[in-house]
């Protein structure tokens, strides 16, 4: 185990740095990995857990392929070569053209289409329509990289990691890779609901008296402080029939704001934007019986406040009539509890068109990566974890693990390298896993995450170097789970090979002696 495995992580990271062509490489990276993880660590990524992923690999994320290429040129084989994964490799790209110099930008953005084929882009609610009915589909001079590039406190503006949806879209169907919407409804008042929709949704008299007397001490304002509403105590004691009762059109105007984003959205852009995350994070109201306590009501209650009842079954349902049969719809969550399985299946028992689960996995703490490292459980990633989690919310439907962030212990070469072995065996794991169709890292550069986010999660420095995570990612994604070869046909002038999932260029020599192209997928 020690002579392969120990060392597995380390050599992945340091063997691409030979082969890396974008970026300064550092070339004191590869330590004495026995000071890195500790013994406890690998006793639990050991040679049979790395075998079963290695066999796990093997069996669902490769297909056999047979390609019929006639007669070729005498001494010559078939090239193949593999030119696009079906799995999922993203990150969110909130970041773009935000660092603050246009070199860092460029290579910001060479990272899509090159590492990650799918890149998740910003559609919270506050952001995209800070006032209403002016929803920012298009940018404006805030969005330029001059605007970002003389902005001497980025992290304060209420747009940094949103920019207008405009360019971005624009960027990634240019590069080719898949665009996935994060998200349409969800019911966090801090990061997503806009501070103006109870006022907007209060348009009658006495409702708009009663509610600023009796249920709201403090409308939401956005700034450094939060933008969250304050609730008096009688709203506290209000049962969802009661709150109901007394704001009927304030309830019919909620309902129809929601429905007005989401059919907005899908006349916008059709089929132009891939997936949707429909709802997010709604699977611990549904756990505490918020659902079930507001059934046949207007309005209900859930940890963050006040929301239209039964919202993700209506979110849903507008969003299969509003979008393209093309377009999946996910529902998204960092709750991998019963209750997040037992919500999507009673959704998809009432006819909600669910396409695609998503999952999170946060190590927001450098100090919990540490003790990864240490080998204490449960600390966070580990094998028997995380095959119990994706068993508990496979529901027959493709899990895309949407949201991960692995931190760095510290700024150090080790604290970096902890972050690398981790990344490596993390994503092996999840990309062995049948029902796992991709993974989207979180955030791409260090110190550009939300506030509470770690400064240490990116697999870029601020300043775009690049840290061994990232080598360990470019590694797995461009160079170890990449079927290259080369073949020659049997005396049916049949190619046969074994490769990992996605789209290949199949080039040769006919017979008289000419050059001859296929574009095969192996699915």
């Amino acid at each position: 185990m020690k002579i392969k495995y120990m060392v597995a992580g380390i050599l992945a990271v340091s063997a691409v740095f030979a082969q890396a062509k974008r970026f300064d490489i550092p070339k004191n990276a590869a330590q004495d990995t026995d000071k890195i993880m500790s013994q406890k660590y690998w006793d639990i990524w050991n040679e049979d857990v790395q075998k079963k992923i290695d066999a796990d690999i093997e069996a669902n994320r490769k297909a056999d392929a047979v390609v019929n290429v006639g007669k070729i040129k005498d001494g010559t084989e078939v090239v193949v070569e593999q030119i696009s994964h079906d799995f999922i490799f993203g990150a969110h790209i909130f970041n773009f053209d935000q660092l603050g110099d246009p070199a860092l930008n460029a290579k910001y953005k060479s990272l899509y289409g090159s590492l990650f084929n799918s890149a998740t882009v910003s559609f919270y609610w506050q952001q995209f329509e800070p006032q209403p009915n002016r929803p920012r589909f298009v940018s404006e001079y805030w969005d330029e990289q001059d605007y970002w590039n003389k902005s001497e406190s980025p992290k304060t503006e209420q747009h940094w990691r949103r920019p207008a949806p405009e360019n971005v879209v624009k960027f990634c169907k240019e590069m080719g890779i898949r665009i996935h919407g994060h998200p349409l409804i969800w019911d966090n008042r801090y990061w997503h609901m806009p501070t103006w929709l109870f006022k907007d949704c209060l348009t009658d008299p006495s409702e708009r008296e009663f509610f600023d007397k009796e249920i709201i001490k403090k409308y939401p304002v956005f700034g450094n402080k939060g933008i969250c509403e304050e609730y008096t105590e009688t709203f506290k004691k209000m049962t969802p029939q009661e709150l109901s009762a007394k704001l009927p059109v304030f309830a019919e105007n909620l309902n129809k704001a929601f429905e007005k984003r989401i059919k907005e959205l899908a006349e916008y852009y059709g089929g132009e934007i891939d997936s949707w995350d429909v709802v997010n994070e709604s699977s611990h109201a549904y756990g505490k019986g918020q659902f079930q306590e507001a059934k046949d009501c207007a309005l209900m209650k859930t940890w963050c406040g006040i929301m239209p009842s039964d919202f993700t079954f209506k979110a849903f349902q507008t969003a299969q009539k509003s979008f393209p049969e093309s377009v999946k719809l996910n529902i998204n969550d960092y709750n991998t509890k019963p209750a997040y399985r037992d919500q999507i299946n009673e959704l998809i028992g009432r006819g909600c068109k669910i396409d695609i689960v998503g999952s999170q996995m946060h190590l927001f703490n450098p100090k919990t990566s540490k003790e990864i490292s240490e080998g204490k459980i449960p600390a966070g990633i580990n094998p028997e974890n995380v095959w119990s989690t994706m068993k508990l919310i496979d529901v027959g439907k493709p899990i895309h693990l949407s949201e991960i962030t692995i931190t760095a212990v510290d700024t150090t070469e080790r604290g970096r390298m902890v972050q690398a072995i981790i990344t490596r065996n993390a994503y092996r794991l999840w990309f062995s896993i049948k029902p796992m169709m991709g993974i989207t890292w979180w955030n791409v550069v260090d110190d550009c995450g939300a506030p509470g986010e770690p400064s240490l999660s990116g697999i870029f420095t601020r300043g775009m170097n690049p840290k061994p995570a990232f080598y360990a990612l470019d590694e797995l994604i461009n160079h170890e789970w990449r079927t290259n070869l080369s073949a020659k046909p049997d005396s049916d002038g049949n190619v046969k090979f074994r490769g990992f999932k996605g789209r290949y260029r199949l080039a040769w020599f006919d017979k008289d002696g000419k050059e001859q192209f296929k574009i095969i997928h192996v699915k």
